[in-house]
């Protein structure tokens, strides 16, 4: 067995994939939020308030699946490839647009659209991003299938029922931007 295998292996024993990587990450993210938004006044006076704060978040955010015994690293890694394979897609799509479409397009857009625009492609992002939400089963870490199933009602008739009401409230939110 090779050095790199037997090291992934070891970190895998150890629960850095489920636990100590996410968490990383959370902290990071937690982190940038508290210094951007300055909460607690001037970033470069409160470093250590900035730290402890976002260390004790993302402490609090990653011990309930391990307190509640969810496995959220089977469905983060199925959520971030089919994010990752939907923003290749979608990247991939503009590239051939901008290849046959006219270079003002954006401009003629924002023109016949007026400021509906981004509320379109705003709606259309949440919308992906829900049904990706709910493909990867990621929807599981925050409605566990048991507590679900237990009203007699399947999980697959709960997500058909959340996507058609996402979807109704898209198009009112798509035609109440818009206006007349």
């Amino acid at each position: 067995m090779d050095p790199f295998t037997l090291t992934i292996q070891k970190l895998y024993n150890l629960g850095f994939f489920k636990f100590l990587l996410p968490f990383m990450l959370t902290s990071a993210i937690f982190y940038g939020l508290l210094r951007k938004s300055q909460i607690f006044g001037p970033p470069e006076k409160n470093i250590a308030v900035n730290a402890i704060v976002a260390l004790t978040a993302a402490f609090m955010v990653w011990s309930y699946p391990v307190i509640a015994g969810v496995d959220v690293q089977q469905y983060f890694v199925q959520f971030f490839m089919q994010a990752t394979i939907i923003s290749v897609v979608i990247i991939f799509g503009l590239l051939l647009c901008s290849m046959v479409l006219p270079p003002d397009l954006p401009a003629q857009l924002k023109e016949k659209l007026g400021g509906r625009s981004y509320g379109v492609i705003l709606m259309a992002f949440l919308i992906l991003g829900f049904v990706v939400l709910l493909s990867s089963g990621l929807l599981n870490v925050f409605f566990p299938s048991t507590a679900l199933e237990t009203g007699g009602i399947s999980s697959d008739v709960l997500i058909t029922v959340g996507v058609v009401i996402a979807l109704v409230i898209a198009v009112i939110a798509i035609v109440g931007i818009g206006g007349k």
